[in-house]
């Protein structure tokens, strides 16, 4: 898939005025999901927009009680409709948790795929034997989304991604706001007189097969984070960033 290099979260928000804003401002991938209660919200912006859906890249995801290989379509069907859109672009399994069972789970996905009910299939929250067997079931990987930000990352899925040529679609981006307190983003930060969370993104960005859906709520930050991807780093500015020591994910099992 071709993603744009950041594009919208929408866990938390609850206005549709929201993700208007964000689509007015230029944002094309828009992330929710089941779990996140606000499918409805979502498509309620996109309603309210001026622009084409087809402009748009949509992405939802199926939560670990959908996974069982005959409620994978009915909950597809549910998304939609709390939507307003007859298919996705990119519909994820959201954790390898739960229901999921991958020869029973993946071909059901892949069933909902051929029915057009979404263009693409894609995962998250795998590990890479998880996507090692995944690819037994599924046509393609089209993207994984996973926890991804200075603070938290893993080169073994950075490096999945780059071999098997797909988007890694890094969540929390600026890690809960921690990134605002790092000594080294604070000071990269100084030097190219921007924010910590530009110079977060920016780092995320700065991999290859690599784009980020950081979450944004007023106009500013909207703008900011789209602005972001533009801000160069030097090589010793990104190797400064991967030098940081890493803790514990924001979003474990």
């Amino acid at each position: 898939m071709d993603l744009p290099p950041v594009g919208l979260g929408t866990m938390g928000i609850e206005d549709e005025a929201v993700v208007r804003t964000a689509i007015d401002c230029g944002y094309r991938h828009l992330d929710t999901a089941q779990i996140y209660d606000n499918e409805s919200t979502v498509g309620a912006g996109i309603a309210a927009a001026d622009t084409d859906r087809a402009d748009l890249t949509v992405a939802t995801k199926l939560w670990i009680d959908a996974l069982e290989a005959t409620a994978v379509r009915p909950a597809t069907e549910a998304s939609l409709d709390r939507l307003g859109l007859d298919a996705v672009d990119l519909l994820y399994v959201h954790r390898p948790r739960g229901d999921y069972d991958p020869e029973a789970t993946l071909p059901a996905v892949e069933a909902v795929r051929e029915a057009g009910l979404t263009a693409h299939v894609g995962l998250s929250n795998f590990d890479p034997d998880q996507l090692v067997d995944a690819r037994e079931f599924l046509d393609k990987i089209a993207a994984h989304q996973v926890e991804f930000h200075p603070l938290f990352w893993r080169e073994s899925l950075l490096t999945d991604a780059q071999k098997h040529d797909y988007p890694l679609v890094a969540y929390a981006p600026l890690a809960g706001g921690r990134v605002f307190e790092e000594p080294t983003i604070l000071n990269i930060a100084a030097q190219h007189e921007t924010t910590p969370a530009a110079v977060s993104i920016a780092w995320v960005t700065s991999y290859e097969n690599v784009v980020t859906i950081p979450k944004a709520s007023s106009q500013s930050h909207l703008e900011a984070n789209l602005a972001a991807a533009d801000l160069e780093l030097t090589d010793a500015e990104i190797a400064r960033i991967e030098a940081i020591e890493r803790e514990e994910e924001l979003f474990p099992e």
